[in-house]
C-alpha cells in the first residue's frame, strides 16, 4: 500500500494532497496545471515536500517530523515519465539493462536472464538491437516499462503516459499497458487530465483541484454521483448553473433562470447542479422541470449530434447548454426553432463548490 499526505508551497498554489492507493490502479485526475505530476515527483524523491508523510509498502519514505527523506534510488519507485526517457544511443536491450540497480552477487548471466525475461513478458523480442528512434511509440512505452520493471518496484507512478502517442496508437497501447499493470499486482498511481482514459484503465481515482485532492473514490462513483463542481466537470459533464435553494427539493438555476426539482433533498453547501448532455431531452409538452429554450447551433458530429440551446437566462456563457443526440434526430431540427427542454429530477446533479 502507497500512503501519501504531503504539503508544498508552489507559486501557483499550495499542493495538499492525501490518498492510499492498493492493489490496482489509482488515478490522479485533474485540469493541467493542478498538482498531478508534482505529486509523482514527491513520491519518487524527486521533489521535497514542505511537510507531511509518504509510507510505501510500510517503509516510510518520508516523514517530515522524523526527518526522513529517503533518496529516489533507496524508494523502489518505477516512474515512467511522459517522454519515457529514453536513451537514444542505446539498444532496447541496453536501456533496460541500464536500469538495473548495481548488486555485488548478481552475475552477468543472471542480469541477461532478467532482461531477456523481461523484453519477451514486453513484446520485445526481436527489438533488442533496435535503438528508440528506429521503433514505434508503442514500443517505445514498453521499452520504458521494461526498465522500470527490472527493477521489482514495490509501486509504479505513470505520468500522463499515453499523451505523447498518436491517436490512433493510443488506444492499443493502452490495453497492453493496463494488462501489464493488472498484472503488475502491486499499487499504480496514474495521472491524466482525460476522464476517458481514467474511466478505462483505473479502478479508484482521486481528484485535484489547484493543488487540493478532494476524497478518494471509485471511478464508478465518480461519474455517476460527484459531489463538487470540479469533479464532475472532470467527469465530463457539460452542463452546470449556479444554484439557490428554493425548498426541500427545488433550486432556482441562476444561469439558466429556472427553477428546478431535485430527486435528493437539497443539501447546506449546495452551490452548483450539473446534468449531462445525454441525459437532457427535448419534450413534446409542459411537465416537471421543462423549460422554454432556442437553438442556437447544430453541430454534425463524426458518429452523433450536438444542440447548444439559449436558456431563459440568455444566449452567452454558462446560459447556454448541451444536448448530445443522435444524427437522425438533429436532422429534424433547425436553428433558432423555439423547443422545450426537460432535465428529469433525478439526472440533477447536486455539487459543492
Amino acid at each position: 500500500m502507497l500512503e501519501v499526505n504531503i504539503k508544498k508551497r508552489l507559486d501557483a498554489f499550495d499542493l495538499d494532497v492525501e490518498f492510499t492507493a492498493e492493489d490496482g490502479i489509482l488515478a490522479l485526475l485533474g485540469a493541467s496545471g493542478s498538482g498531478k505530476s508534482m505529486t509523482l515527483q514527491c513520491i519518487a524523491g524527486i521533489e521535497r515536500p514542505a511537510e507531511g508523510r509518504i509510507v510505501l509498502g510500510g517503509r516510510v519514505l518520508f516523514d517530515s517530523e522524523k526527518k526522513i527523506n529517503l533518496p529516489p534510488q533507496k524508494r523502489r519507485v518505477g516512474y515512467l515519465f511522459q517522454q519515457y526517457a529514453l536513451f537514444p544511443n542505446m539498444t532496447v536491450y541496453e536501456n533496460i539493462a541500464c536500469g538495473i540497480r548495481p548488486e555485488p552477487k548478481r552475475t552477468k548471466e543472471e542480469k541477461h536472464t532478467l532482461i531477456t525475461e523481461l523484453i519477451e513478458k514486453m513484446g520485445l523480442t526481436g527489438l533488442e538491437v533496435k535503438k528508440p528512434a528506429y521503433i514505434s511509440g508503442g514500443q517505445q512505452q514498453r521499452t520504458a516499462l521494461a526498465r522500470i520493471m527490472v527493477n521489482d518496484p514495490e509501486v509504479i507512478l505513470l505520468d500522463e503516459p499515453f499523451s505523447a502517442l498518436d491517436e490512433y496508437l493510443r488506444f492499443r497501447v493502452e490495453l497492453e499497458v493496463t494488462q501489464l499493470l493488472r498484472q503488475f499486482g502491486k499499487p499504480a498511481v496514474f495521472v491524466s487530465h482525460s476522464r476517458d482514459e481514467v474511466f478505462r484503465v483505473c479502478r479508484d481515482v482521486c481528484v485535484l483541484t489547484a493543488g487540493k485532492s478532494a476524497r478518494k473514490t471509485t471511478v464508478s462513483e465518480l461519474f455517476a454521483e460527484p459531489d463538487t463542481l470540479s469533479s464532475c466537470l472532470l467527469s465530463g459533464c457539460k452542463n452546470f448553473s449556479a444554484v439557490t435553494r428554493l425548498d426541500r427539493t427545488t433550486v432556482q438555476a441562476k444561469d439558466w433562470d429556472v427553477a428546478l426539482e431535485t430527486a435528493e433533498p437539497v443539501f447546506d453547501g449546495a452551490r452548483y447542479i450539473g446534468v449531462r448532455s445525454h441525459y437532457l431531452t427535448l419534450s413534446d409538452a409542459p411537465g416537471v422541470n421543462t423549460f422554454p429554450c432556442r437553438i442556437l447551433r447544430l453541430i454534425e458530429d463524426v458518429f452523433s449530434g450536438i444542440v447548444i440551446l439559449a436558456t431563459p437566462g440568455g444566449e452567452t456563457g454558462y446560459s447556454q447548454i448541451r444536448i448530445d443526440t443522435t444524427k437522425q434526430a438533429l436532422a429534424q431540427l433547425r436553428e433558432g426553432q423555439e423547443v422545450l427542454v426537460q432535465a428529469k429530477p433525478a439526472d440533477i446533479m447536486l455539487l459543492r463548490e
